[in-house]
């Protein structure tokens, strides 16, 4: 019995770095880029919800910051139901929540029914695409987890980069009611799809925890760790809300500032892919606190651009090539520290920050840029903290080289 079982786990254990490893690269690229590509459009919508809804930027900026709390929220709870059950029924349960939350928001009047029907639509929609699939890849590879989490995270770069600008044509065309309409659709349809076509990832013998749950969360590197990737956040999703009403406001042409969205998206594709390929060669923690650092002077170029789009473009790349390196290496950093077992947990806690992040730096900047009648403040700011966030991962760094030690 023990060796037939000992054959079961072996025969288990073969199957990672398979075949059946990259389609589940593959699905998770199809739901990252609808996921995030819906969520991170929302600044293309920005001004006509604002201007039919009579609301200012602070008030409108807010829908995408719930939406963001409740996507990296839910992923504790998305995370946790697939490692028991698998991805299947988290994702068709996202598609459906997703399309019917985005098709409820194009029948609203009041941005405040608006937080609900976007923030919850969209925001389970996310917290079932996201978090769940980057653990499904994680627990597929072994030799090449970074690369292959690289890879399959660039869906959200390519969703950023073609659905910001998808969505301002549509506004343009038919209008931003209708086109939450289609995006809706095309969520509940690839979602759905991709739920039944992702496979189950093995047990893998050796898999026993390190600690649990809530033994990981007392420790000093999860801390560190869980402030660094708030601090980051802060300042990662003011330039969703604000890069387009800004570009606007400058004079810049809708579909072209649409388009930085997209630039953003585009760099982070590169980010993802250069830093998952330099994940397998140096330390995961080494390279998170390079992409933190690219944050931190890609608002530089902002602060100093003023109607210059070669100078937006410039923040744009920078901030979409630091935003790729968190995403990429954040599941690797994790897996490193934690282990693989109860991955999907684990990194629904850490993504907790994430969502606090979202929910509080958007409305914030929006505060700040309305009091001030000025962005400058607000980058200032957002500068900042990414620099903090930074120097918060030099204790883990420090502790991991006494325990290697």
């Amino acid at each position: 019995m023990h060796k037939k079982n000992d054959l079961s786990m072996e025969h288990k254990t073969d199957e990672l770095d398979s075949w059946k490893s990259w389609v589940s690269v593959g699905c998770a690229f199809a739901s990252t880029f609808i996921c995030f590509g819906i969520a991170y459009s929302f600044g293309a919508f920005f001004d006509s919800m604002s201007s039919d809804f009579n609301t200012g930027r602070s008030a409108t900026s807010a829908v995408f910051s719930i939406t963001t709390f409740i996507f990296f929220m839910g992923g504790m709870v998305s995370g946790s139901v697939s490692d028991r059950y698998g991805p299947k029924p988290v994702l068709i349960v996202g598609g459906l929540t997703m399309g019917l939350g985005l098709y409820l928001t194009s029948l609203v009047n009041s941005i405040w029914v608006g937080y609900a029907t976007y923030g919850l639509g969209v925001g389970i929609g996310v917290s079932c695409g996201y978090v769940p699939m980057v653990a499904v890849v994680g627990a597929w590879f072994e030799k090449r987890r970074a690369a292959a989490i690289g890879i399959a995270v660039t869906g959200i770069g390519f969703g950023t980069l073609l659905m910001a600008p998808l969505a301002a044509n549509l506004i343009n065309k038919y209008g931003w009611r209708q086109t939450y309409v289609i995006f809706g659709i095309l969520s509940v349809v690839i979602l759905v799809l991709c739920g039944f076509i992702t496979p189950r990832p093995p047990a893998v013998a050796g898999q026993e925890p390190k600690k649990s749950l809530r033994e990981l969360i007392q420790t000093p590197v999860f801390r560190y760790l869980y402030i660094s990737a708030f601090l980051n956040t802060l300042a990662l999703f003011f330039p969703f809300v604000f890069l387009i009403p800004y570009a606007r406001m400058q004079g810049i042409d809708e579909v072209l500032a649409a388009s930085l969205v997209g630039v953003i998206g585009a760099a982070s594709i590169l980010g993802r892919l250069g830093f998952g390929a330099l994940g397998v060669r140096f330390r995961p923690i080494h390279l998170l606190q390079i992409a933190f650092f690219l944050v931190t002077t890609s608002f530089i170029f902002w602060m100093l651009a003023a109607n210059s789009y070669l100078m937006l473009l410039a923040f744009a790349i920078l901030l979409g090539t630091g935003y790729g390196g968190f995403i990429a290496l954040s599941p690797t950093v994790a897996a490193e520290l934690f282990g693989l077992a109860g991955l999907g947990s684990i990194l629904g806690t850490i993504y907790t920050a994430a969502g606090f992040g979202g929910l509080l730096g958007p409305p914030m900047a929006g505060y700040l840029i309305d009091t001030t009648g000025s962005y400058t403040v607000a980058i200032i700011a957002a500068m900042a903290l990414a620099c903090l966030a930074a120097l918060f991962l030099i204790p883990i760094k420090r502790i991991m080289s006494h325990q290697v030690g």
